[in-house]
Formats: C-alpha cells, sequence, structure tokens
C-alpha cells in the first residue's frame, strides 16, 4: 500500500516574481501528482467490504461487526465471534475432558463448570442405558450359580462261602429233638472301599478385577 506525496509544492510558486520560468505551473509537474494520487488510491483497501494483501494488522481498539458462528466465510473473525463459537463447542451439558485440573471456565473464558464422573467410565445413551444414570462396580461380582458334583463308585464282586452239613447228618436241636432244618449265619466282613467327594476352587481376589484398560483424565461438565 502506497502513500501519497506530493512532488510539487504549488504553493511556492505564487511567491516567485514575474519572469521567473519556476513561477509556471506545467503540465508535466500535474500529470505527475495525479499519478502518485492514483497509484496511492489504486493501492489503498475500499471502506465497504476491502479485500487485504499481505499481513493486515488492525489498529488497537478496532471494532468489527461479529458474524454467525455458522459463518464460514473468510470474513475477520472477532473475538465476540471466537467465543460465540466455542459457547457453540461446548454447550451447557457438555463434558470437557483434559489431563490438567485447571477448570474450562478459565480455560475458555467462559461457562459455570463442575467436577464430572469422578471414577467412572463413560458409556454411550441406548441400549438399556440413559444419559445420566451411574451404574456397575470396579470390583467383579460372582454371578449366583450352582455347581454339580458326580461321584463314581467300583466295587469288584464277592463271594462269602457257608458250610452245610451233608444229608443224613445227625443235627440235634436245640430242643433236644433229632434232625431238623439246619440255619446258619455267614460272617461279615468290610470292602474296605471309601468315597470322598470335593470340588476345587480356583480364582483371585475380585478387588478392581471388573476395570478395562484405562487411562485416567479429569472431566467437568458445564451446568450454566
Amino acid at each position: 500500500m502506497s502513500d501519497y506525496t506530493k512532488s510539487t509544492n504549488f504553493a511556492s510558486k505564487d511567491n516567485l516574481s514575474s519572469g521567473n520560468s519556476l513561477k509556471i505551473v506545467k503540465g508535466t509537474e500535474i500529470d505527475t501528482e495525479f499519478n502518485n494520487i492514483q497509484t496511492a488510491i489504486a493501492t489503498k483497501a475500499d471502506l465497504a467490504s476491502p479485500t487485504f494483501t499481505g499481513t493486515p494488522t488492525l489498529p488497537s481498539g478496532t471494532i468489527a461487526t461479529t458474524q454467525s458462528s455458522t459463518d464460514s466465510s473468510t470474513k475477520i473473525a472477532t473475538t465476540a465471534f471466537v467465543q460465540s463459537v466455542a459457547q457453540v463447542l461446548f454447550p451447557v451439558g457438555a463434558i470437557y475432558t483434559a489431563t490438567v485440573s485447571t477448570n474450562p471456565a478459565t480455560l475458555l473464558g467462559f461457562g459455570t463448570w463442575t467436577a464430572f464422573g469422578a471414577g467412572r467410565t463413560i458409556i454411550g445413551n441406548g441400549g438399556g442405558f440413559t444419559a445420566g444414570s451411574t451404574g456397575g462396580s470396579a470390583d467383579a461380582i460372582t454371578v449366583s450359580h450352582t455347581h454339580t458334583a458326580t461321584s463314581t463308585v467300583t466295587d469288584p464282586t464277592h463271594n462269602h462261602s457257608y458250610t452245610q452239613p451233608s444229608p443224613g447228618t445227625y443235627v440235634q436241636n436245640i430242643n433236644g429233638t433229632g434232625q431238623g432244618a439246619v440255619a446258619g449265619t455267614t460272617g461279615s466282613a468290610s470292602t474296605g472301599i471309601s468315597v470322598a467327594t470335593s470340588i476345587s476352587t480356583t480364582g483371585s481376589s475380585g478387588t478392581n478385577a471388573n476395570l478395562p484398560p484405562y487411562i485416567v483424565v479429569y472431566m467437568w461438565q458445564r451446568t450454566a
């Protein structure tokens, strides 16, 4: 952008004496001045909807028109425009996450933010889950169930011997009478077989055993 600089001091010609050739205003002088003016004007931006080139710098305290947050043109953005866009990105109810503990109100310059979701992971709304509801446990919980145990006993077959008098042998009954029926009892014996059934246990403590791979961040929710 060029500034206009006057080449000829026309007022100084009035003080020259008559007959001085420099007192005459020449056409070339006028032409030079108009060319300088034309160059300066051509390199200036228009007041209405100007198109800047290079790296324009706005004067301190410049007040511009704040555009809509949905404006995707190349218009110059004001600080108010930037703030409005940021508030569109983080409306009331939005969640902000970071690895620093600074309140988003300090970082973004707007809104009321409260710590959110301490010790909890985030799950999407739907599928039986409602936004804002909580549940689950960091500790693993064993679902109620039963165990069935089956025992198998193998007992080899065996015989007990029994001796009976041969026919014609005289046996005196207890009452002292003659031969009669013979009754006897076999001896008893233990097989020596015993059965014990046990159900083994396995596993480890369920404390904090119900967590997926995770990384801890600070979470904030905008409430106003």
